[in-house]
């Protein structure tokens, strides 16, 4: 439907260039504006409500109009907006929320260093640990390992990291030697009668491969999502984690755990390197950090990091790198006080408990004609769409059906993302038992319009 002359949608249109949008499509339909937030709800700008079923973009912990931490970003914008972290300079909110996340990591740490978003840390990260190599003399060990359909970020380096397609196509690609191993997705990856433990034993010797052919002496990290979020909410196999890290600690490989989804309760307990048993030398903390109030990212880095990146700056001179807002104090404030609220609520254990009821919810739909697989831990899911679950296939078109069934979600007041063919499910900490049943509900509904559009016989079921 076209936009009226003058109207928001009609100037958005003329002017605004959206991300992971379709652009000549959104010239033809148009945005959906929304115009106000309330815990998990949001309204568009015709006052309907939809439940936000992603927290934004995995992001919005304490919900959507939290007081306190327009309190906080107010009480700090008064006494002091910005200021630098360069050449020694510091501030009160950067010390205290570095401090807090040091002590609040599930493994020993050492030092945090703040950035602007999820991209800006992996990219920092990278470069951290190239600067390492060569602080150690070891010039030739920079190349990376990552996880297809791994999501690690969006910027020019940070983008090579990640893998996934639409990411890739018509962009250059500028980080050498990446090197990609198969998605730690049972589903869909797993040999016929594979079981979980034999697919991860699989996936740990295919690690070990790459790398002997490689030259283990040339791979400098890998990194690597506890679970994979915008892949697919991707929950790897029972004994992944212990395998891969036995691999990666007998060739002295760094192991950098992407944080950014997972991270302040989202997978039921405060990290999901705490929930999958994994020890990395950095971690990447962004989204709920702020609950994306205002943009906040960090990286942690352990000693065996820090240290080599210390000699080298001392003999370079200065660390050459930082951005303007690195650890900006109205920022860094908020943090502070959402990381205290998710404490001082329980969302935490809340996550884990209301993440039970969805889960079992939506495995409530696995009888669904549409319905291949319920995947999830803590407060976060994806529901698998297919048309032919013998086969598991879906329309002609990857991704046609999840956009299907995601135009119907969205008409029927439910904000979630295809993923492809996946469905994410990924709500404020703050949900309650009977908004999880009616976030559920929802989508049952768009699942049966869904389904009533199809051609009569075109699904399948097992």
């Amino acid at each position: 439907m076209a936009a009226t002359p003058n109207s928001a949608e009609a100037r958005d249109i003329a002017y605004h260039l959206h991300p992971v949008t379709n652009a000549r499509r959104h010239q033809e339909i148009g945005p959906l504006i929304i115009d106000r937030g309330e815990g998990i709800y949001v309204y568009d700008s015709n006052g309907k409500q939809y439940i936000e079923a992603l927290a934004g973009l995995w992001s919005v912990g304490v919900g959507f109009n939290e007081k306190r931490l327009v309190e906080a970003a107010t009480k700090q914008m008064s006494k002091l907006p910005y200021y630098h972290t360069f050449t020694h300079k510091s501030h009160g909110p950067v010390i205290d929320l570095a401090e807090k996340l040091i002590g609040m990591a599930p493994v020993p740490m050492s030092k945090v260093f703040f950035t602007n978003s999820g991209s800006e840390a992996i990219d920092t990260a990278l470069k951290l640990i190239w600067y390492r190599s060569n602080a150690l003399g070891l010039p030739q060990k920079k190349k990376i390992i990552v996880r297809n359909r791994a999501y690690h970020g969006i910027t020019i380096a940070a983008g090579n990291l990640t893998s996934l397609p639409a990411n890739h196509t018509s962009f250059e690609m500028i980080v050498p030697d990446v090197i990609r191993l198969t998605a730690p997705h049972h589903y869909r990856e797993a040999k016929p009668g594979e079981s979980e433990e034999d697919f991860a034993t699989r996936l740990a010797e295919e690690l070990d491969q790459k790398i002997i052919e490689a030259g283990p002496d040339t791979i400098a990290a890998m990194f690597a999502e506890p679970v994979q979020g915008a892949g697919g909410v991707i929950v790897p196999p029972a004994t992944y984690w212990e395998k891969v890290q036995a691999v990666l600690a007998k060739y002295d490989i760094l192991l950098v755990a992407d944080e950014v989804i997972c991270g302040f309760g989202r997978t039921g307990t405060m990290f999901g390197t705490t929930t999958f048993g994994i020890k990395p030398d950095i971690m990447v903390l962004s989204k709920q950090l702020s609950s994306s109030y205002l943009p906040a990212s960090a990286l942690m880095i352990n000693d065996r990091v820090f240290e080599p990146i210390a000699d080298e700056s001392n003999r370079v001179g200065v660390l050459g790198h930082g951005y303007t807002a690195s650890g900006h104090p109205v920022v860094t404030a908020v943090a502070l006080e959402n990381l205290k609220i998710i404490e001082e609520r329980n969302l935490v254990s809340n996550a884990a408990s209301m993440g039970e009821r969805m889960r079992a919810a939506l495995r409530k739909l696995e009888s669904h004609p549409l319905v291949g697989e319920v995947r999830g831990v803590g407060l976060i899911a994806a529901v698998e769409l297919v048309k032919d679950k013998a086969a598991k296939t879906g329309l002609g078109k990857a991704g046609e059906l999840g956009a299907l069934v995601n135009k119907h979600a969205q008409e029927n007041g439910l904000i979630s993302r295809a993923m492809g063919d996946s469905m994410a499910f990924c709500p404020p900490l703050i949900i309650t038992e009977a908004e999880v049943d009616e976030m559920v509900s929802r989508f049952a509904t768009a699942l049966d319009l869904a389904l009533a559009e199809l051609p009569e016989g075109s699904v399948k079921a097992a």
